[in-house]
Formats: structure tokens, sequence, C-alpha cells
């Protein structure tokens, strides 16, 4: 029992600090948080129903915390969780690109 307690938290850092998306991850999560978040959040992120997700507005956002909200939600307000869609990973790679201030949709490329 207590090694498992041991190993928790190197599971749950580990679950968070997996690798990267793919590229072609990336781009999907850019066009899901520039479509779907921006349905409620305005779509240029600066604000709606939901709050400004702009750099500016998340300065003194902790990060976790950020991952956390979009993860699992906010009980009580319109604001989803979104652990169907996304991995904690996933979550925590757009909580770090909404501080950064988050890119713009890439072009598909052509066929």
């Amino acid at each position: 029992m207590r090694t498992a307690l041991c190993l928790l938290p190197l599971l749950l850092w580990s679950s968070v600090h997996a690798a990267p998306p793919d590229a072609a991850r990336e781009q999907a999560l850019v066009r899901m948080v520039r479509q779907d978040c921006g349905s409620c959040h305005g779509m240029r992120l600066t604000g709606g129903l939901g709050p400004s997700l702009t750099r500016e507005a998340l300065a003194d956002v902790p990060l976790d915390s950020l991952a956390a909200t979009i993860y699992h939600g906010r009980p009580g307000t319109p604001m989803p969780p979104w652990r169907a869609m996304l991995s904690e990973a996933e979550a925590h790679w757009i909580a770090v690109r909404l501080q950064q201030g988050f890119p713009e949709e890439t072009a598909r490329p052509s066929r």
C-alpha cells in the first residue's frame, strides 16, 4: 500500500507530462479551441459568454488551474468538462498555448 501511495504522484505527473501531441493533433486542437471554445469565449478568444482567454487575461492564472478547468470544467457554470475529447496532457498543452497567446488556425494542405 505504501509503495502505491509513493507511486501515485509519479503516475499523475506522467499522465500530464506525456509526449506532446503530434502536428496533426496540434492542428486539430487549435481548430477545437478556435471553434468550440470560441463559441463561448469569442472567436478571437477575447470574451463572450465566457471570459477572455487572451495571454493578458490569463497572465496571473496558475497553469495547473487552467489545465484543470479545461479538463474538468467548472461545475455550476456553462464551462463543460472536455475530458471526453481530450487527454490531461492535451488540456495542459492547450493551457500552455493559451498563456503564450493561442495560435491561429493553420491552413490545411491542399491535395
